[in-house]
């Protein structure tokens, strides 16, 4: 296949679980008497990360993932 057969296939996959979602999104507000939002499973509410940097102090004693303790060198 090419590059182009593949990014068409692609598209096509895509625009097929699109169709598939909305389907399944009219189905629930079908089946809802109040909408897909009273079908929502209840938890908590969306909150809101700022963009401010975390306070430095909380990794003073962490690992870096994958690269070890600071003093160390990887091997």
């Amino acid at each position: 296949m090419s590059l182009q057969d593949d990014f068409n296939a692609v598209r096509r996959n895509l625009d097929e679980l699109t169709r598939a979602v909305d389907r399944l999104e009219q189905d629930i507000s079908r089946q809802s008497p109040a909408g897909p939002a009273a079908a929502r499973p209840p938890g908590p509410a969306m909150v809101t990360i700022p963009d401010t940097p975390y306070d430095s102090t909380l990794w003073t004693d962490s690992d870096d993932e994958g690269l070890g303790a600071r003093d160390r060198r990887a091997p």
